[in-house]
């Protein structure tokens, strides 16, 4: 194995067991701040030592083990700070003495505890932009830029909001802790944010050589049922269900053999799960009954379940599409919502309505290095003829990816404007 695969497998490792490292420390030593710090010390020092060694057999295990002696070596320098790192050091002492199975152990706290995690991260004493920020970095292990990308805002202030957000939970030694039933609804709103971006972080990566990232859409599907059975009277809970469930109907169908990406028009919906689609539109139906139809996530849930409820690419009912993009546009002022109506508009009454939507936005400063924006705007001018303009917005799209998948479609998407503008 070459020293370029060691750090491919590194990455994708620790893409996976960086949550389950992060659940674990935080359960043993009370601190998430902490936590995460460890998780990161327990990642360089596999940098350092895979190349040499070799990839261990049980890499997670590996990884667990060397964070835990950490924790152990900075809780003895810390004795005499507090009293609980005392009582914390010796109880893991006795495990590390016992040498517990510690795959088994990653399996039970992937449960549960994630959610913990998650509900920790957004309490109330942080800023709702700091709470998503933070459980990003410590759950889908992802970097400041891609939060940033997310975002659609500079590196700095992402950096900044995860500084502050990871500061003030140290200094006001907050738990690890699961709310009580009061708290729940004041925590629930980040919660739910939090969980759709693991999504769809997992469900299109911002960042890679893959467009999918199966185990965070996994895992955000996890908690949204957990979530619903939590918050059983919650529309939102159910609608963020629904969402997530009609969207990874679709996974079997969104990438070739290869890996390349499909286009939701192009896509055999042969491949789209019934069940999955089933469970969504159960979702769907239980937050319409709360009176939660008009909720941010149902009305989303909705949009795709146009497409799910569609026999054929031709059959979607793209004017319903359009009004609801409508009725969230006025719910939520996006940029990023209104771009995706006018993607509607042009479907329901041609690329010529949907061109002035999105000339619209060209000055708006949260898309200025996003890449849809380029991406929509191509795929109009393609279709009113207009190649070479076509051309130029897929590659200057391609130069804003942060996906190689996407660059590399985006740039094949502009190599077929360029042959159709060659007159024949």
């Amino acid at each position: 194995m070459t020293a370029a695969d060691i750090h491919r497998t590194i990455l994708a490792v620790w893409r996976i067991e960086q949550p389950r490292l992060i659940t674990s420390l935080s359960r043993m030593l009370r601190d998430v701040p902490l936590a995460e710090d460890l998780t990161q010390e327990a990642l360089l020092a596999a940098v350092e030592h895979w190349p040499v060694t070799g990839v261990p057999e049980k890499p997670g295990a590996w990884l667990m083990a060397t964070a835990k002696r950490r924790a152990l070596d900075q809780l003895r320098r810390r004795r005499m700070l507090e009293r609980k790192h005392d009582i914390i050091a010796r109880d893991m002492e006795q495990d590390q003495q016992a040498m517990p199975d510690w795959d088994a152990a990653l399996d039970d706290d992937i449960g549960d505890e994630l959610l913990r995690l998650i509900f920790t991260a957004c309490h109330p004493l942080l800023s709702r932009e700091a709470r998503a920020a933070l459980a990003l970095r410590m759950i889908c292990g992802l970097t400041t830029e891609e939060i940033a990308r997310a975002f659609l805002l500079p590196d700095a202030t992402i950096a900044q909001r995860i500084v502050r957000a990871k500061r003030t939970l140290s200094e006001s030694g907050l738990a690890y802790e699961t709310p009580r039933r009061g708290e729940l609804s004041e925590r629930l709103s980040s919660v739910l944010e939090v969980v759709y971006l693991i999504f769809n972080e997992g469900y299109t990566a911002a960042r890679g050589e893959h467009w999918l990232r199966p185990q965070l859409c996994h895992e955000a599907l996890r908690i949204g049922r957990v979530l619903t059975s939590i918050a059983p009277q919650e529309p939102e809970a159910h609608g963020l269900l629904a969402l997530m469930e009609l969207n990874a109907s679709r996974t079997a169908a969104r990438t070739d053999a290869s890996g390349e990406p499909i286009l939701m028009l192009e896509q055999d919906r042969a491949l789209w799960d019934q069940l999955q689609i089933r469970r969504g539109m159960q979702a769907l139906g239980r937050a319409r009954e709360l009176d939660g139809a008009g909720g941010f996530y149902a009305l989303q849930a909705a949009i795709i379940a146009c497409h799910a409820q569609a026999a054929t690419a031709d059959a979607t009912d793209w004017p319903r599409i359009s009004g609801l993009y409508a009725e969230l546009a006025a719910l939520v002022r996006s940029p990023i919502i209104e771009l995706n109506r006018a993607v509607a508009v042009g479907m329901a009454e041609g690329p010529e309505a949907a061109l002035v939507i999105v000339d619209g936005l060209a000055n708006e400063p949260a898309l200025k290095t996003y890449h849809l924006l380029g991406s929509v705007r191509g795929d109009l001018l393609h279709r009113l003829g207009r190649h070479a303009e076509a051309r130029a917005a897929f590659e200057a799209a391609a130069a804003l990816a942060g996906n190689k998948r996407e660059q590399d479609l985006l740039k094949r998407r502009a190599a077929a404007a360029a042959d159709a503008a060659v007159p024949s």
